[in-house]
Parts: structure tokens; C-alpha cells; sequence
């Protein structure tokens, strides 16, 4: 059964409140200091007396931004489903022209397939997902698992352009008849029924045979192949500086080459706006089949935004009071003394 609990997750930080009590401690002396001047010139107390209520909203003020810094955050824990018969492969091409971008300062295609990778994985959380890269090789990076922040995690931190390198250097490094050696080389456990390769590219490759590509996946078990295009005809690598690749040209043909590769295959090809498309698909070729559960997941909602905005609300009646304070002008007690 899910249970959610409260957790600090920088509860030191909350020793901040030190230091914001200094300003209280100054409120306080200087609350005396003029009750002590006031004595000594027998001068009678205000009428509201001493400002208790600007001294509540100060402590609250203090207390709700010490628990902002601590961080609080709420946290569900529940029991994860996992698939028994089904796992997926994201397969993210890594050569250099997944670099390309609509601008010096746009998102490259690497990093739009990445998060293309990422929506898509969420589309089915019960699945086993791994993480594969793609030049003229396909090397794993991470197996299918059901952690879906290990998933993450890995396009974030393991996914980079050429990382590593193709084996061998030639002017187009990426070959989509690599694909032909992921049924045997142990990405899929023996017991996943339903296997899928989602390739994401820009459809850029070197001449390949589509059809061995389509023997191999269509094997003893076979493996559906969906495929996400991030490519722009405008697009272009660009340097440090800003400048263009001069060596390099987006590829018209590229379309046609993952046309030819899904009509082999019998899969299909998707474009970065058609990821809806490309997830329905996904979860329609996955269906549904049994589960167990496997460990535990946890979310965190942060709750520490919510706090330093309410903290405002004390802060703007003191704000208010001041406000009135000035506008009504001294009291009788004042004008006595002027006299």
C-alpha cells in the first residue's frame, strides 16, 4: 500500500533561523529602550501598548522561511508494477550530425531525442527500459529495468555525441544496419515476449540492407521497430564561436531511408511533433500482460516554495500596519509632549 511521510531534505539548512533572529532580538531591545526612555520622561504608554501582534508576524515570517530552507518535501512511497513479458530498447544515435540545431543557441538534435526518449519511457512506466547508443555499433548503456530514474539518469549523464566514438572514421558514421546485432547480443531477457526498439535519429545513415536488418529482428523472437526522426532541413552544427560546420549539409534523403528501414521491418516513423502519435503506438504494440511487483518507488513533491510564499502574508501586515501608522500621523501622547 503507497504511504507518504514528510522528509527534510537539507534539514542544517533551517539553522538560518539564527541568524534571522537577530532582527527580533533587535525589536525587542528596541521596545525597551523607548519603555525606559518613556519612564525616565514620565510619559505616558501608547495606547496600543506593546506591538505584539508585529512581533507574532516576525517569529512567523522567521519560522516559515527556516522550514523553506530546510526543505521540506512530501513523499509517497508505493509498491512499483513491472511487466513480466515485455521490454523496450531506446536506441539514441550519437554521431556528430545529431549535434545539428535550428540556431547557435537552439536544442540539438541529440538533446531533443533524448527528451523525446524520456516522454516516450514515461508513456509506459510499467515496462523494462533500456538505454543503447548508436554510430556504426550499438553499445548498451543501460539494460532494460524498471527504474525510471535510472532511465533518466543515463540520457543525462551517459548519452553524448560520440561518446564513444564510431569504430571506424568515415564522412557518415551512423549505419542503421547495426540494428541487425541487438537479437544477439543479450539486450532482451529470454523471457520478454513483447520487445521494442525505439530508435530515435535524424535519419542520417550510410548505405545499409534493410532487409538483413528485418531478418535479424524478425528472428525466433522478434522485435518491433518504431522510429522518431529529430531533423530539420535548416539545421546545422555550430562551433563555439557560433559559426556553421561548413562540412556539413542535412541530408534530404533521410526521410527515405527510415521509410525503406519501417517498410522492411514492418514498423513505423514518427517526427518530433508526432510524439503523441509515437507513444500511442507504443503502448499498442506493447498491449497489456502480466505484472509483479518489484521493489519500491518513491516521488518527492517539494513543499518549500509554498512555505517562502506564505511567509509573505505576515510580512504584508506588517507592511500594512506601517502603512496605517504613518497615514494616522503621532498620537495625543505626541502632541502633548511637542507642547
Amino acid at each position: 500500500m503507497p504511504s507518504a511521510s514528510i522528509v527534510f531534505l537539507t534539514p542544517l539548512a533551517s539553522l538560518v533561523a539564527l541568524a534571522m533572529l537577530l532582527p527580533i532580538v533587535a525589536f525587542v531591545v528596541a521596545e525597551r529602550r523607548v519603555a525606559t526612555v518613556r519612564r525616565l520622561l514620565t510619559l505616558p504608554p501608547p495606547r496600543t501598548g506593546f506591538d505584539v501582534a508585529a512581533l507574532a508576524a516576525l517569529v512567523a515570517v522567521v519560522a516559515l522561511l527556516a522550514l523553506a530552507a530546510a526543505q521540506p518535501a512530501l513523499s509517497n512511497t508505493h509498491s512499483q508494477r513491472v511487466r513480466t513479458d515485455a521490454e523496450a530498447l531506446f536506441v539514441v544515435d550519437i554521431s556528430q550530425s545529431m549535434a545539428a540545431s535550428a540556431g547557435p543557441k537552439g536544442a540539438t538534435r541529440l538533446e531533443r531525442a533524448t527528451a523525446a526518449a524520456k516522454r516516450l519511457r514515461a508513456a509506459v512506466p510499467s515496462v523494462p527500459s533500456g538505454v543503447a547508443t548508436l554510430t556504426d555499433r550499438v553499445l548498451p548503456n543501460l539494460l532494460p529495468a524498471a527504474d525510471a530514474a535510472a532511465f533518466d539518469a543515463t540520457l543525462r549523464h551517459s548519452v553524448g555525441i560520440n561518446q564513444p566514438p564510431p569504430r571506424e572514421q568515415n564522412v557518415r558514421a551512423t549505419s542503421f544496419g547495426a540494428l541487425a546485432g541487438i537479437p544477439s547480443s543479450g539486450y532482451f531477457e529470454d523471457w520478454a515476449k513483447r520487445r521494442v526498439i525505439v530508435l530515435l535519429t535524424d535519419g542520417e545513415s550510410a548505405s545499409f540492407d534493410a532487409n538483413a536488418v528485418a531478418k535479424a529482428l524478425g528472428g525466433n523472437s522478434p522485435a518491433n521497430l518504431l522510429t522518431v526522426q529529430l531533423w530539420g532541413r535548416n539545421e546545422s552544427i555550430y562551433g563555439r564561436p557560433g559559426r556553421r560546420d561548413p562540412n556539413y549539409r542535412p541530408d534530404p534523403g533521410s526521410r527515405t531511408q527510415l521509410a525503406s528501414l519501417a517498410s522492411a521491418t514492418h514498423g513505423r516513423v514518427f517526427g518530433e511533433r508526432e510524439l503523441g502519435g509515437a507513444a500511442a503506438s507504443l503502448e499498442t504494440v506493447l498491449g497489456s500482460g502480466p505484472t509483479k511487483a518489484e521493489g519500491r518507488a518513491r516521488t518527492t513533491h517539494p513543499l518549500a516554495p509554498y512555505l517562502a510564499v506564505l511567509a509573505l502574508v505576515p510580512l504584508a501586515l506588517i507592511f500594512r500596519d506601517q502603512v496605517r501608522g504613518r497615514v494616522r500621523g503621532p498620537g495625543p501622547e505626541a502632541e502633548i509632549t511637542s507642547r
